[in-house]
Formats: C-alpha cells, sequence, structure tokens
C-alpha cells in the first residue's frame, strides 16, 4: 500500500490494514509464531479457504505478513508476521483486554436484573 492511499486519519488508516474480522484473527494466530496455512484454516474456524487466501494476499502486500514457500512435495507454505504485523501486538492485546472487561460489565450488569 502507498502513502498516497491511506486515509489522513490515524485510526482510519489501522483499520483499513485490519479492520475485517479475519485480519485481525490471523495476525492474533501469527503472534505465537510462524503457521503453515492448514494451522490458519483450522484455527479461524468458519473461514473458507479463499477468503483465508485472500486476506493472507492483502497482508503480505500491505507488509504485515511474510509467506515462504519450500519446494518440496508436497509444497510446503508457512506464514509470518513482519516487524511491522508484530508492531500490532499493543492493539490486539488493548482488544483483547477490552473485550475481558465487557464481558465483566455484562456479568455484574445481568446480577443487577
Amino acid at each position: 500500500m502507498e502513502l498516497k492511499e491511506l486515509p489522513a486519519c490515524p485510526v482510519e488508516t489501522t483499520l483499513k490494514l485490519i479492520g475485517e474480522k479475519w485480519k485481525v484473527l490471523i495476525i492474533r494466530d501469527l503472534l505465537n509464531g510462524t503457521k503453515r496455512f492448514g494451522e490458519l484454516k483450522k484455527s479461524c474456524s468458519g473461514i473458507s479457504q479463499k477468503v483465508l487466501t485472500s486476506n493472507l494476499r492483502s497482508m503480505e502486500e500491505d507488509g504485515l505478513v511474510k509467506r515462504e514457500v519450500f519446494a518440496q512435495v508436497p509444497p510446503r507454505v508457512e506464514y509470518t508476521l513482519t516487524d511491522v504485523g508484530y508492531s500490532l501486538a499493543p492493539v490486539l492485546n488493548s482488544m483483547a483486554s477490552w473485550g475481558t472487561d465487557y464481558k465483566i460489565f455484562l456479568k455484574l450488569l445481568a446480577k443487577r436484573s
């Protein structure tokens, strides 16, 4: 992605790069290390092969993910976050923390009812 294609608002820029549901989950899984396509498909339950492929290609073009192909039979492809991809860890950690707090809030709200 080129600078001229990015929105002026930094929040909008972040959403443009990772705003799709599956991209955040792919990053979540790759934060734990390199994964093969099948491992990502399994961990992102409900994602189709086509959507996973499309998201990984887009993330590779945006510099978030590195794809490595191993010339063997059968071929093996592995995906790893780039340094830019790893820099999203605090964003995902904040999302996880907020999600946990929200669940606690809902439980407390339910007890009051």
